[in-house]
């Protein structure tokens, strides 16, 4: 957290918490909610300025009921999740092109990972230590090769898996380590990863 925040929020500790104006969307794009965007439950226009979106990234953090939110001085920003509070994507490493880097929408790179899950529609949902991320749908093709049934990746095995073969172990391997892929129902998500992706006072 910026020290000019954490300097606000000691000057004016009881300003009131705000809540429905800013939402992050199920690709990693901050989103500024209006009046109208709110009553007509829109997604609301995205942030482009890269200053303020650095800021917003700088000072996301989560609160102890699940509920993420911008320190925006001494405010509390509550935002709505489309989907997950972070969201992870894929580049070219900066050490070998021919290998993947995994990104999170705030910049952090993912250096290993620690478990994954997929749900029933095949979304990907990753962990490296406490953070858990689901993967940018335009990304997730680049990850099924790391998808492997019996050592190698195989595309009717994860079909059948999705289908509930309970007979069917797949893994996810990631730099040398292979990780159960473990089932995650979509309607769970909250619950199973504890957060709100529709936060309210509490």
């Amino acid at each position: 957290m910026d020290e000019i925040v954490r300097q606000a929020m000691a000057r004016w500790p009881n300003v009131p918490h705000c809540f429905g104006w800013l939402r992050l969307d199920a690709r990693g794009q901050w989103r500024m909610r209006d009046e109208r965007a709110q009553q007509l439950d829109l997604p609301g226009d995205p942030i482009r300025h890269p200053a303020l979106l650095a800021f917003i990234e700088r000072n996301y953090a989560c609160d102890e009921a699940g509920r993420w939110y911008f320190q925006n001085g001494p405010q509390r920003v509550y935002v709505e999740l489309e989907w997950m509070p972070h969201i992870l994507r894929t580049q070219p490493s900066v050490q070998d092109a021919a290998r993947l880097s995994l990104v999170l929408h705030t910049g952090v790179v993912w250096e290993h990972i620690d478990s994954a899950w997929m749900d029933e529609t095949g979304r990907l949902y990753l962990r490296s230590g406490p953070c858990i991320a689901g993967v940018d749908d335009r990304d997730l093709a680049q990850l099924l090769p790391y998808l492997h049934h019996e050592g190698r990746a195989d595309e009717e095995a994860l079909l059948r898996w999705l289908e509930n073969d309970q007979n069917l172990t797949l893994h996810f391997t990631w730099n040398g380590h292979k990780l159960p892929l473990q089932r995650m129902a979509s309607e769970q998500l909250e619950q199973s990863f504890r957060f709100a992706a529709h936060p309210r006072p509490a």
